[in-house]
Formats: C-alpha cells, sequence, structure tokens
C-alpha cells in the first residue's frame, strides 16, 4: 500500500511538474504542414476563442511570428506573450491567432525582406509566400474565418516586427492591420527606399518600442514615421507607443499586447 501511495504521490508530481512547464490554454492547438517556398515543414499553432463553438460565427484571423513564444512557457525563449490567457480574459468578439513557429537557425533569413552586409538573410519574401499562398488558403478552408484584408492582420516583433512591416507593403491586398513592436530597421536600410519609393497601403499600424531598447531603436523608428507621414499615411492610421524604461524582451510585448489588439481589431459596422 505503501509502496502504491509512493508511486501515486510521484506521479502526481511528475503531471504537476508538466502541467507547471506548459501554459497553454486548452483554446490552442498544433499542427504541421508544408511549406514549399521554404523547403522545410512548418509547426503552426491555433489560438481558437471561446466563442468559436457557438453558432457559425466567422472570426478575423491574426497571423504571427516566433509562435514559440507567443502561448506557452515552456517553449518561449525567455517568457511569453501570454497571447491565449490575455484573449481568453476579453469579452469582446475575438480573433483567431495563427502562431508560426520561426526556423531556428534560418529564422534570420525568413525573417528580413533584405539582406545585411554582415548577417546575410533577406528571404522574407520566401516566407511570405508561404503565408499567402499555402498558409492562408488552408486556415480558410478549415477554420470560420473573415478572409478581407480587414479582417486580415500580421504581427510581430524584433525582426518580425520589421517583417510584419514589410509584408503591408508586399502583400497590402491581404493584410489590412499590423502590429509592429520592435522593429529591426536597422537590419538594412533598403527598408527605407522600398517604403519611399512604394505606394502607401491603406494600413492600419500600431508601433511600440521601448526608449532602453537600443541606441537607435526610437529614433529609427522616428525616421520611418516621418517618411510615412511624407507620403501620405493618414494619422487615423497609425498609433505609436514608446514605453519608459521598455527593453528588448518578451515582457515588452506582452504587456503591450491587449491595448494593441484593442486598437487594431476592426471594428463592426
Amino acid at each position: 500500500m505503501k509502496q502504491t501511495l509512493k508511486i501515486c504521490s510521484l506521479f502526481w508530481l511528475v503531471t504537476q511538474s508538466i502541467l507547471a512547464q506548459h501554459s497553454a490554454s486548452p483554446q490552442v492547438s498544433t499542427f504541421s504542414i508544408e511549406a514549399p517556398q521554404l523547403d522545410t515543414i512548418k509547426k503552426i499553432w491555433v489560438y481558437l476563442p471561446k466563442a468559436y463553438n457557438d453558432a457559425e460565427k466567422t472570426f478575423p484571423v491574426i497571423y504571427m511570428h516566433d509562435a514559440q513564444n507567443l502561448f506557452d512557457n515552456e517553449t518561449s525563449f525567455v517568457g511569453e506573450w501570454n497571447v491565449d490567457e490575455s484573449l481568453d480574459s476579453l469579452r469582446i468578439p475575438p480573433a483567431i491567432i495563427v502562431g508560426i513557429e520561426h526556423g531556428n537557425a534560418k529564422r534570420l533569413e525568413e525573417l528580413t525582406p533584405f539582406p545585411n552586409e554582415k548577417y546575410g538573410g533577406g528571404k522574407a519574401i520566401d516566407y511570405l509566400n508561404f503565408i499567402r499562398n499555402t498558409l492562408k488558403p488552408h486556415i480558410d478552408a478549415t477554420y470560420r474565418t473573415l478572409p478581407d484584408r480587414k479582417n486580415t492582420g500580421i504581427w510581430g516583433s524584433s525582426l518580425g516586427g520589421l517583417t510584419s512591416f514589410y509584408a503591408t507593403f508586399y502583400f497590402p491586398e491581404v493584410f489590412g492591420f499590423a502590429g509592429v513592436y520592435s522593429p529591426s530597421f536597422w537590419y538594412s536600410d533598403e527598408i527605407y527606399t522600398y517604403v519611399s519609393e512604394n505606394e502607401i497601403p491603406d494600413t492600419k499600424y500600431y508601433f511600440l518600442v521601448g526608449d532602453k531598447e537600443s541606441e537607435d531603436m526610437v529614433t529609427d523608428l522616428e525616421k520611418m514615421l516621418q517618411l510615412l507621414e511624407s507620403k501620405g499615411l493618414a494619422e487615423s492610421n497609425f498609433q505609436v507607443k514608446i514605453v519608459k524604461d521598455g527593453e528588448h524582451n518578451e515582457k515588452l510585448w506582452r504587456e503591450g499586447f491587449l491595448e494593441t489588439y484593442l486598437w487594431l481589431m476592426p471594428q463592426k459596422e
């Protein structure tokens, strides 16, 4: 009997340890999909709002990068964004969140639109074509989505912020809003040239940076904002938040998530 109790106690402790490590909510599931544009298999995380099972409602979709850091503390680098817990707490109609796992050693290639002389990269077009031509059709066919650009967003931080911003220019017919956190505009000056030479899309942007991320983070963002405004981006189309003492980490992005989400989400007409 004592041996049985010991075994049961050990099982309980192991189970609790596993539960403590993994923090993704029951609303989150995963699947894998072939990404021919990247010559790999991508793991995708999907958050379905609790209201998804009610009647036949359809939902906006937000595509987010670095899925390992969005939902689960166990898979995150230095803490998760708490995307699922944050959205579970809302009473307003929520969105479907599609998290795309980064390519580990290939993350830098996938999330940079232009190469850097020192670090290389510059293959974000392949990554975005995967989202546009493979992943989005699968999501729209599998789930009850609102597939139009008004109800389709893209969101990321750091290199993911850079690529989310670039995606709205490269596929303006797909993405109607973007969360641009701590964008790595420093990676290549070509991003400024690209913006100056292209038409500004009618997109909603939420820019968030911390004033202690790097010496150039705030000034780089201000440079881009000046360029966007000179090209005609209306003030109503963007929101900017500079967080005092904010550093380049998940804490900054986690704490800004809900406010950004509420501002970006398309309003019911």
